[in-house]
């Protein structure tokens, strides 16, 4: 049969039909993805044939009877993932993107309160999925696996029965650009997770406004690490389908390194943890080959020159580039605030880092920094055609973040009280606290439910000061909570996590000592509402949600529960 690329060049995508058709247009034999196989072989996929697995899946799915239906998807970065995600919203039905962490019983919690009736998933899962099958309540209703060796269909078998059907009903379907066709369970900290509704069309404009502030550049390669189902990791994967830049995947957490290097990475889109880790290892091996006295002095004098406009970092510290592959260019990062000193030391090396602020429900992203258009602990100023304003500032410019624009989400899906409480008069309500500045930069301080109010009426944002916390190199993690006696006096502790290879020779109660002591000296930085008075230190990670945020108020449960049982 022959394949059917017709195509048109609209002047702007606002679905994914018309985004990946356009890049088919421009780059149909460009590469799109690289994929490793076995025996370090590697398979080369260009838009043309994506597109052409995208059209004949889609068809399957359509004579299958599924238009207009929900489908769920569920696994790790991979080429399977994102061929279904398009193949169902160019012209099947509603996306629901499961997070790969999930417990077996949330994954079944989430198709039926979904109601999906087909789950896409990769073979880690078939057990899971044979119980689900066998319960009579799911609504799902087909089962494939993204891999060949399973009981259920094969995706690959589903391309060659697509093959054989005709393509023209699937590819004459009329996509609704503002319809929620895209619904993803937010990870809450609080809460039970909300399935947040987006169009198509909140998507593709964040897409076509982030390439206004991050420019691709020849040659540039993306190596796709945040979770699909994390609305970064998307939003960065559709930037690359969008723009011709190849894509390829990362083998896990412990590869990130050997991944950077074998593919030549040029962008890498993470969060602090990961970004946080890769510099403190760099740093760990120059001090270990006794270079670090050169390499801050090497830092000192590139300083000074670019002072007068002469740029030397990369040449200068091209032995740190080529442990990360030699031409990693630009580290993005996102989901919360990354820590100064991995954030400097990289551009320190002349790898332009740069934060971003967003949430799922804006698609996700409302602010980010530009090249050369940074300012100190500030998330960078919104995105064309979004707006950003501060809510009842108060005499430090600080309110409730909001927002408006085309990536504003739809709501929540069924539940209308919700959508109600944060979408008012065409504004989204984010819940965060912050200020924007004369330049139109944005800064978080903190959550609004997190405030910490004291007994004299002064407002303490917690996350103010777990950033600054964070600053001291043994410090891994922080939380800031309220500590309320006897009398009703509120004042300040903070849950200290430390990384026990920096004390291998202490004690515990050295330890303690220690850190009390850094911290009395930093209590001397801050204003006396803001002292802390009380620590509790650790070497046990804090429980975190999929996104690696930490779950603060159920941290703070255990330290109520400690502190009454002590």
């Amino acid at each position: 049969m022959k394949k059917n690329l017709s195509v048109m060049e609209p002047d702007k995508f606002d679905n994914m039909k018309e985004l990946i058709q356009n890049t088919v247009k421009k780059y149909p034999n460009d590469l799109a993805f690289k994929l490793k196989i076995k025996d370090g072989k590697y398979r080369e996929i260009t838009y043309t044939e994506f597109y052409e697995n995208i059209v004949s899946f889609g068809a399957y799915l359509l004579e299958k009877g599924y238009q207009g239906k929900k489908i769920a998807l569920i696994g790790r970065n991979r080429y399977e993932w994102l061929l279904s995600y398009f193949a169902t919203l160019c012209g099947v039905g509603i996306i629901v993107p499961l997070d790969k962490g999930l417990p077996p019983q949330e994954i079944s919690s989430s198709l039926k309160r979904s109601n999906c009736e087909v789950i896409i998933f990769e073979s880690k899962y078939e057990e899971v999925m044979k119980n689900i099958k066998e319960n009579e309540n799911t609504t799902v209703k087909e089962f494939i696996c993204m891999d060949d060796k399973t009981e259920f269909m094969p995706i690959s078998r589903c391309l060659e029965e697509g093959r054989k059907l005709s393509h023209k009903k699937y590819l004459n379907q009329k996509i609704d650009s503002d319809a929620p066709t895209i619904h993803l369970y937010t990870s809450g900290t609080t809460s039970s997770s909300k399935a947040v509704m987006l169009s198509q069309k909140n998507v593709t404009s964040n897409v076509r406004a982030l390439s206004s502030a991050v420019k691709k550049q020849e040659n540039d390669v993306v190596i796709a690490f945040l979770p699909f189902h994390h609305t970064l990791g998307m939003i960065g994967t559709l930037y690359c389908l969008a723009y011709g830049v190849p894509l390829v995947f990362c083998d896990g957490l412990r590869y990130i390194k050997q991944n950077l290097v074998e593919y030549g990475v040029t962008v890498f889109i993470s969060v602090p943890l990961i970004i946080e880790s890769m510099y403190q290892k760099i740093m760990q091996e120059v001090e270990k080959q006794g270079k670090l006295k050169k390499l801050k002095f090497g830092m000192m004098i590139s300083k000074f020159l670019q002072k007068f406009g002469i740029d030397i970092r990369r040449k200068l510290f091209q032995d740190v580039l080529n442990g990360l592959g030699g031409r990693l260019r630009l580290i993005v990062n996102g989901g919360a605030a990354i820590e100064r000193t991995a954030l400097e030391g990289f551009r320190n090396f002349g790898i332009e880092t740069l934060q971003g602020y967003g949430l799922t429900e804006t698609s996700p992203i409302l602010t980010v920094e530009r090249i050369g258009e940074t300012k100190r602990d500030s998330v960078g100023y919104p995105l064309p055609e979004v707006e950003v304003a501060i809510e009842n500032p108060d005499e430090n410019g600080v309110g409730e973040i909001k927002a408006k624009g085309p990536n504003i989400m739809k709501g929540y899906y069924e539940n209308e009280e919700m959508t109600n409480e944060v979408l008012k008069d065409g504004w989204f309500y984010t819940g965060d606290l912050g200020r924007i500045d004369k330049d139109g930069f944005l800064y978080i301080t903190g959550r609004k439910k997190n405030v910490i109010v004291l007994k004299n009426g002064k407002n303490v944002f917690p996350e103010e000061l777990e950033t600054e916390l964070l600053g001291y190199p043994y410090i891994l993690e922080a939380l800031v909570y309220d500590v309320i006696d006897k009398e009703k006096n509120v004042t300040l502790g903070a849950k200290i996590v430390y990384n026990k290879e920096m004390f291998a020779d202490k004690t515990p109660e050295e330890i303690q000592s220690l850190i009390w002591k850094d911290i009395k000296d930093f209590n001397k930085t801050m204003t006396n509402y803001k002292h802390i008075q009380e620590i509790i230190v650790t070497d046990e990670p804090m429980e975190k949600t999929s996104t690696n945020k930490i779950k603060r108020f159920v941290e703070i449960e255990k330290i109520r529960n400690l502190m009454n049982n002590g």
